[in-house]
């Protein structure tokens, strides 16, 4: 696996994601994404849209305002208790934030202790209104949940919900991190993909989906073993809610669900973890909270957040706003304040790094270092690539026509500059899965080569084939299902 930094290179000169501003020497903490990183990131929000709101019937979705009233941040609790400490090494210099609890025990890289500077609130604070003296002051949201919580009664009205539900949003969050480092890990503006999940508060148990989830295998550090050991476990999800690990059972199947996806999305099991938050640093509103955590070259670090909320936020915003946030329940004729049993909260750009980061590998191949990117094919920037062998004889012709056919169902490329092999490297280096070969026995036979991406084998086939077997591809199935190799 490459470094960070060797990540972060290789993503510039790829055209995945460039400094904010670097022609007036970058901003630190800012990104942004180029042509193929724009693309990849746009294909894992669409992805986490489908499974989160599309393909089911008890979720909708919101896009809500990213700066919001000093009002709801008050009552959030985030003005108060949203809070980090400066921690300072004396031997390197360096600055860094730390969780309250591990001051006294966070060591920096070079061995030594960090001393606490003080505490601070990483919201971004602003004023609305022209005039300075009747302006009101307000934030930049820290998280995109509270744009859920306070249209909670609006979606109640106009969505004819019932509980279990949830609702969804996709959406910029802003922390004013004191040393943003690591490239995308840890940024100033980044973007979350949230679900907030509400059930009945005796009703945490009456999942009648969690089966989906039950043998979902995983590898589990709970807070005992954290305090003792530190030993990882492998069980399924099923295991976890029948030794009581994980308490609920709407709580369970999210958890795994969303395990299951990055799974899907072919991240190294090995490299996945589920971890439980110790007591201490549990945040305000949290009655349990797990993370699923990749190992990066800087260690095993969050990649989501999955909190049980309670009902702690629409209790503090009803008396707050004094706006009635309850929810009338047809069967037991009572009005109930909803609990969130389930927050899976996953930053888009954690989710980027991370792919890209486990898709990076370098083979050699004869005598050769080939860069390769195995991403899975629903998020590679290009599905596949329609290269023509040479650019005369009337092969661009008919590479364009193939181009103007697969671009309707697929995101494709068309390159005819270079030797073939050049350009399968290329292809190979941004992760494009499939690419296809247009030449003279095309132009008779109306067939052409496809070759797939991590083996570098390739097949004949008909032209009017293409995209029929590009989607089964794509779906798992095996390439020598289609034809018989020929290199």
């Amino acid at each position: 696996m490459p470094t960070i930094d060797e990540i972060a290179t290789f993503a510039k000169k790829k055209g995945f994601v460039f400094p904010s501003a670097e022609i007036y020497g970058g901003m630190a903490g800012f990104y942004d994404y180029g042509p193929l990183g724009s693309e990849m990131v746009m294909k894992i929000k669409n992805l986490w849209w489908k499974s989160i709101v599309h393909d089911r019937e008890n979720v909708v979705g919101i896009n809500g305002s990213i700066i919001g009233s000093e009002a709801v941040w008050n009552a959030s609790g985030h003005v108060a208790n949203f809070i980090d400490v400066v921690a300072f090494c004396k031997k390197c210099k360096l600055k860094i934030k730390v969780d309250k609890h591990e001051i006294g025990k966070a060591k920096c890289d070079c061995g030594a202790l960090y001393e606490n500077l003080g505490e601070f609130n990483p919201m971004f604070s602003t004023e609305v209104g022209v005039i300075k003296s009747e302006a009101v002051k307000a934030y930049l949201r820290p998280e995109t949940a509270q744009t859920i919580f306070i249209n909670f009664k609006n979606v109640l009205d106009t969505s004819r919900v019932k509980l279990p539900f949830g609702i969804a949003q996709i959406g910029k969050a802003f922390r004013n991190e004191i040393s943003p480092r690591n490239f995308l890990f840890r940024m100033r503006e980044f973007e979350q993909m949230e679900l907030e999940f509400f059930t009945h508060p005796d009703k945490k148990n009456d999942c009648p989906i969690f089966e989906e989830v039950e043998k979902v295998k995983v590898n589990v550090l709970t807070a005992k073993e954290q305090a003792g050991t530190g030993k990882m476990e492998s069980m399924t999800m099923g295991d976890l809610l029948k030794k009581k690990i994980i308490k609920t059972k709407w709580h369970a199947y999210w958890i795994g669900y969303r395990y299951n996806w990055y799974l899907d999305l072919g991240v190294n099991p090995e490299k996945l973890r589920l971890r439980e938050h110790v007591p201490e640093e549990l945040s305000h509103y949290s009655a349990a909270t797990w993370d699923i955590d990749y190992e990066y070259p800087i260690g095993w670090k969050e990649l989501e957040g999955n909190a049980d909320r309670t009902d702690y936020d629409l209790q503090q915003h009803t008396k707050s706003s004094k706006v009635d946030l309850s929810y009338y329940d047809e069967d037991t004729k009572e009005r109930v304040i909803p609990h969130v049993v389930s927050e899976p909260s996953a930053g888009v750009d954690r989710v980027f790094l991370t792919l890209l980061m486990d898709a990076y590998h370098e083979e050699e191949v004869k005598g050769e270092t080939r860069i390769v990117l195995k991403l899975h094919p629903d998020v590679a920037p290009f599905k596949v690539a329609i290269l023509p062998l040479v650019k005369k004889d009337g092969l661009s012709e008919k590479g364009k026509e193939v181009f103007n056919n697969l671009k309707q169902k697929f995101n494709s490329f068309y390159d005819e500059s270079g030797s073939i092999g050049r350009r399968y490297r290329r292809m190979d280096e941004i992760g494009t899965p499939f690419c296809i070969t247009v030449d003279h026995e095309s132009l008779e036979q109306d067939d052409c080569t496809l070759r797939e991406r991590d083996s570098m084998r390739q097949i004949r086939i008909k032209i009017k084939d293409l995209s029929d077997i590009i989607k089964k591809l794509s779906e798992g199935e095996k390439l020598e299902t289609f034809g018989k190799f020929i290199n």
